[in-house]
């Protein structure tokens, strides 16, 4: 178990728990289980993931599964950020146990920050939405955030597509694809979003974008093609 000393109020000193593999590995277990009995996953490129050392999972977000989907079939444990508001009642504990991350998009949320590059500085797996939010899923929108882990830790980027079906018949909830039914989830090849100068300017983050929105977009209509969705 890590734990991070922050400051709280008054000024005084807290420790908070970080997010730990042995949690990310539960919920891992967890995600096979749902994600296998309510759907029919076809995984494909899983092997590209690197076996060990710090790794970022940037996944589309077109559906409410896709976290636990991709966390479900990923060879490792990973550590999602996800929003505060999905931290309510018995499931904040929940999610928190499972080793997912916090995060407060109505601002930089410094400790969610810490807590994503302790991940990655302990060679844990870091799963991103890089959208920020769920909609076409299809990398069109994609916000800094992705670029600045990637850049300040120097672990590579692995783009995902979770591709379901967009037939509505036979759904029980819209945001969800229908059940019984395949999602493929398809990993592309690791890249290094940095230019290789190490520098973390604004200008050296807005290229990095560039970047990984560009390799994002060029996986997604690959995956497409592969899957024929």
């Amino acid at each position: 178990m890590r734990r991070h000393p922050r400051r709280g109020e008054a000024g005084r000193e807290v420790t908070t728990t970080a997010p730990t593999e042995r949690g990310a590995e539960i919920g891992r277990r967890i995600g096979v289980g749902l994600m296998y009995g309510l759907w029919k996953p076809r995984v494909l490129g899983g092997w590209k993931v690197p076996a060990s050392g710090p790794v970022i999972l940037a996944v589309n977000h077109s559906h409410n599964i896709d976290g636990p989907m991709v966390m479900g079939v990923a060879p490792r444990p990973a550590h999602f950020l996800i929003k505060k508001e999905a931290f309510v009642g018995p499931l904040g504990p929940f999610l928190k146990g499972i080793g997912q991350v916090q995060v407060d998009r109505s601002g930089t949320d410094r400790n969610a920050v810490t807590d994503a590059l302790s991940v990655l500085t302990h060679g844990g797996v870091l799963g991103i939405f890089p959208e920020g939010t769920r909609g076409d899923g299809d990398f069109a929108s994609l916000r800094a955030g992705l670029a600045y882990f990637a850049v300040r830790s120097g672990a590579p980027i692995v783009p995902v597509a979770v591709l379901g079906s967009t037939d509505r018949a036979g759904r029980l909830v819209k945001a969800l694809p229908p059940l019984r039914g395949r999602v493929d989830v398809v990993f592309g090849d690791a890249f290094e979003a940095g230019d290789g100068s190490g520098r973390r300017t604004r200008t050296a983050l807005d290229d990095a974008t560039v970047r990984i929105q560009e390799r994002l977009t060029a996986h997604l209509e690959n995956a497409r093609r592969l899957t024929g969705r």
